[in-house]
């Protein structure tokens, strides 16, 4: 890459930090879970890393993204801020019910999992894993127009992130049975903690190359929780 500004740009796609739907509490829709006081404290932490200013913040417009951008935006509040669609795969739709908990929505999970159909629709309203992957591939055809140098943040969910990578990973834009089959095996297979940076740079001919997970720092004595996007019943 001859580009010095190409060459310099870095990309951190960063998991919010753990919502209370993380730590197995009811919600109210896939959008609607804050933080836990334990997710503000890793959200504060992913502010410090930053070595310097951020070229642009984005967030999804999900409150646990949000939120975890508040205390990078408040370090930062010259730095431009967007939202864009990088909110979670919301693959269950109304089957998300109001007040309900990842325990009672995993057996609706682990049915659409197993159907295993790209172009499958669930509770009516619900996102196809194909409309997922679409969204990631368009996520990260808008980053590699963006004409920022340096550091882009996007503050984002654990299934979208690897989303991103895997299509990346693969080169995979329309994926079939088989290979949704194998997306399944890669989530379960690429943690992404609460808090966890990934970090992309341009890789011509590829749109970029993945750096997995960066830590951003040790995990609080008391309890980390695993990602419940691994076991997805969001």
């Amino acid at each position: 890459m001859t580009d010095p500004e190409a060459a310099s740009r870095r990309i951190w796609l960063i998991r919010h930090g753990e919502s209370e739907s993380n730590a197995g509490l009811p919600t109210n829709g896939p959008g609607a879970s804050p933080l836990t006081p334990l997710g503000r404290r890793q959200a504060e932490r992913v502010a410090a890393l930053f070595p310097s200013a951020p070229s642009l913040i984005v967030s999804s417009d999900f409150v646990r993204a949000r939120e975890t951008a508040a205390p990078t935006r408040a370090r930062f509040p010259g730095v431009p801020y967007e939202e864009w669609p990088v909110e979670e795969f919301t693959y269950l739709g109304s089957l998300h019910g109001p007040n309900t908990t990842n325990e009672e929505r995993r057996p609706y999970a682990e049915a659409y999992w197993k159907r295993s159909d790209p172009s499958h629709v669930d509770g009516g309203d619900g996102e196809s894993f194909q409309d997922l992957i679409s969204r990631a591939r368009a996520m990260l055809d808008t980053l590699a127009a963006r004409p920022e140098p340096g550091l882009i943040a996007v503050f984002s969910h654990g299934l979208f992130i690897r989303a991103a990578m895997w299509t990346l990973l693969t080169g995979i834009t329309e994926p079939t049975s088989d290979q949704m089959r194998a997306f399944f095996r890669f989530i379960e297979g690429s943690r992404t903690p609460n808090g966890t940076i990934v970090e992309l740079r341009p890789d011509l001919p590829d749109l970029f190359s993945v750096t997995f997970g960066i830590p951003t720092a040790t995990p609080d004595p008391e309890t980390v929780h695993e990602p419940q996007e691994a076991n997805p019943a969001k």
